[in-house]
């Protein structure tokens, strides 16, 4: 059976998360996902998140690509979960790419994958943050009435 393993936060979970799961499944049998847990977020990110660590993970483990869900505590875990889980192929985005190459001393393949350019966590918070930007995508609704009474 061959392993996958990717890494993330999986905050506001969209379909570029999505695309990243189901291309990193393709590379094997058995996908684990490793999300950050909140204190690693605060602490060694500074990164707050919207979801708690328990409802990212529920969220992340209903998705039908992933087979096992567990905490990231620290930057050096993944030397130690390389081995622990078996791991043929370490995946992650290529806004990364060469900063997990290391782990192939661990001997396990390094694949970047492309992101989905037209989505991202960081740009949905802008997007929802400044009001000019949210109205864009959307449909006026105006002219429906909705008065019951009518």
């Amino acid at each position: 059976m061959k392993r996958v393993i990717t890494y993330g936060t999986f905050d506001l979970l969209h379909y570029g998360h999505i695309n990243l799961l189901r291309r990193a499944k393709a590379l094997g049998d058995y996908l684990i996902v490793v999300i950050s847990s909140d204190e690693f977020n605060w602490n060694e990110k500074h990164k707050k998140c919207y979801f708690s660590y328990e409802q990212r993970k529920a969220l992340v483990e209903a998705i039908r690509y992933v087979d096992l869900v567990i905490p990231e505590e620290s930057w050096s875990q993944k030397r130690t979960d390389m081995h622990e889980y078996h791991i043929d192929t370490f995946v992650m985005g290529d806004d990364w790419k060469g900063k997990f190459d290391f782990l192939k001393e661990e001997g396990v393949e390094v694949v970047y994958l492309a992101r989905t350019p037209e989505v991202s966590s960081s740009q949905i918070k802008r997007d929802l943050y400044d009001p000019a930007s949210v109205g864009d995508n959307q449909t006026d609704h105006s002219d429906i009435n909705t008065d019951p009474g009518k």
